[in-house]
């Protein structure tokens, strides 16, 4: 259904304030404001007739990954860009 000129609705969210902190950095980076990037996805909603990402539940070794990838304690340290590229 066409939007009617001037008509509009106000959608108010809870988020966690580090997640919409994150976001904002993200948003002033690529120059939109956090209302352009909502209305951005929710045209995308409309026009996907969907979410307009893939969404599933993680298989197993997706989620060991996850884990090892939130395992700091796990996570390898380089002293410089080159030991990286040679070690890696």
């Amino acid at each position: 259904m066409p939007k009617a000129p001037g008509k509009t609705r106000m959608v108010h969210v809870r988020v966690d304030p580090g997640l919409k902190a994150s976001a904002e950095r993200v948003f002033s980076q690529i120059g939109i404001s956090t209302t352009e990037a909502i209305r951005r996805f929710l045209k995308q909603v409309e026009l996907h007739d969907g979410l307009p990402v893939p969404v599933a539940i993680p298989n197993a070794e997706t989620v060991a990954a996850m884990a090892e990838a939130n395992n700091s304690a796990a996570l390898k340290q380089y002293a410089s860009l080159r030991e990286l590229r040679e070690k890696a």
